[in-house]
């Protein structure tokens, strides 16, 4: 069984729970956060191109194949794991009421 990834435009396997789990730490080992590096960003590991960029670049219309022609040090599983990073960052946000007194 697979899902559509509209971000890539790709139809991904859907894995097992056990799978997504291995799939998911498999990935995070892709992304660091050194303060060093472009100040803190969480980066793909070896260079300076951040979640952000690869975020910003889908969301500007590249497909994963024009970002790995304009940067080749990427492969698609440094693109998946800076989706991951970023749904994984999202799904611990919290939305927190704030009640202002007149």
């Amino acid at each position: 069984m697979h899902f559509w990834c509209l971000a890539l435009g790709v139809a991904l396997p859907l894995p097992t729970d056990y799978d997504n789990l291995y799939y998911m730490n498999e990935l995070r080992t892709h992304i660091v956060v050194d303060p060093e590096i472009r100040f803190g960003k969480p980066c793909i590991k070896g260079t300076r191109i951040t979640v952000g960029d690869i975020l910003q670049w889908l969301s500007g219309g590249m497909t994963e194949q024009d970002i790995i022609a304009d940067y080749p040090e990427l492969q698609k599983t440094h693109i998946r794991a800076a989706l991951a990073f970023a749904a994984e960052r999202d799904a611990m946000t919290k939305v927190v009421a704030h009640e202002t007194v007149a």
